[in-house]
């Protein structure tokens, strides 16, 4: 490939890579609330995207073979959303209430609970393989998106597809950022998240900050779930452990922790990832996102937009 050809597909990258990484920053964002407000990794959210993903499956065949609802993304998009973010919703806060919330009431140190987290992964991914088979299932995208339904802008061909990915997952990011910083409930998961003793003091139900946390991070995730489908049409039960690696990678780019740096981190990851299939073999760029997050941490151990984290916080 000369120089020549890189530069006429680079803006087309560009642009597949900010879409990807819009639906990381969702995902990942998952990962920064929990971790602050318990400082701990829920390993099971990235099997609660893959559910969020097969709920939308699921619901999208049964409005195709419906014959009622028009299959127009206005209509359709929404009605999958809010069916995945029920249900992720509901499944993070039976995770927060029968994995985690015993063993954090009874004492237990870091380990415990991540084991449990672990266990959950395993147990969910298992669970969807056994009810909705094995195989891949395929995502009726064009029923929604037609392939025409592009544009070109400056050279650049876009679909509509993307377009609307992009901005639902702006859209949610930015409206979680408004619920944290202006809200009470987001005053609430600040206040459990700089310390939980002293929120409880203040009278503030530390488990019920913890759980709604739980669910909104869940939900969003699940969210995600319709979203990569819709992307990449095909989904299976063992995909919440990739995406939700890279989603993980994302929240400690940008500052675990942190809101802002989960969806910058997922912005910088889906971008490096589509620039890696122009300039090397795709076979290596989860090879060359982790390579970034290493040389990220060499420099700036708590991330982008982390901060440096007190000794009585750290793992």
């Amino acid at each position: 490939m000369t120089f020549a050809d890189i530069l006429a597909i680079l803006p087309q990258q560009l642009v597949f890579g900010i879409t990807l990484g819009t639906a990381y920053g969702l995902i990942a964002i998952g990962y920064t609330m929990v971790y602050g407000v318990l400082f701990m990794i829920n390993f099971a959210h990235g099997d609660v995207f893959m559910i969020g993903a097969y709920v939308g499956w699921a619901l999208l065949g049964m409005l195709f073979a419906s014959h009622v609802v028009p299959m127009h993304p206005m209509i359709v998009l929404p009605l999958l959303l809010v069916g995945a973010m029920v249900m992720t919703g509901a499944i993070g806060l039976l995770l927060e209430r029968l994995a985690y919330r015993p063993l954090y009431q009874r004492g237990a140190t870091r380990l415990g609970p991540l084991i449990s987290a672990v266990g959950a992964s395993i147990f969910l991914q298992n669970a969807v393989m056994l009810i909705a088979g094995a195989r891949e299932k395929v995502y009726m995208t064009y029923s929604v998106f037609p392939r025409t339904w592009r544009f070109a802008v400056a050279g650049i061909n876009v679909s509509v597809l993307v377009i609307v990915i992009a901005s639902i997952a702006l859209l949610m990011m930015l409206g979680l950022h408004w619920l944290v910083q202006r809200t009470w409930l987001g005053r609430s998961i600040r206040a459990v998240a700089e310390d939980r003793e002293m929120a409880a003091v203040m009278g503030i139900d530390v488990w019920r900050v913890v759980a709604l946390t739980f669910c909104i991070g869940s939900a969003l995730g699940g969210a995600a779930g319709v979203l990569i489908g819709f992307y990449y049409t095909q989904i299976n039960f063992y995909m919440g452990y990739a995406a939700g690696l890279k989603a993980f990678t994302a929240a400690v780019l940008g500052g675990i922790g942190n809101v802002r740096g989960a969806m910058l981190g997922g912005l910088i990851l889906g971008i490096v990832e589509s620039l890696a299939v122009t300039f090397i073999n795709p076979a290596f760029k989860d090879v060359i996102a982790f390579v970034v997050l290493i040389l990220v941490l060499m420099f700036r151990p708590g991330g982008i937009l982390g901060e440096a984290l007190p000794d009585w916080k750290r793992v």
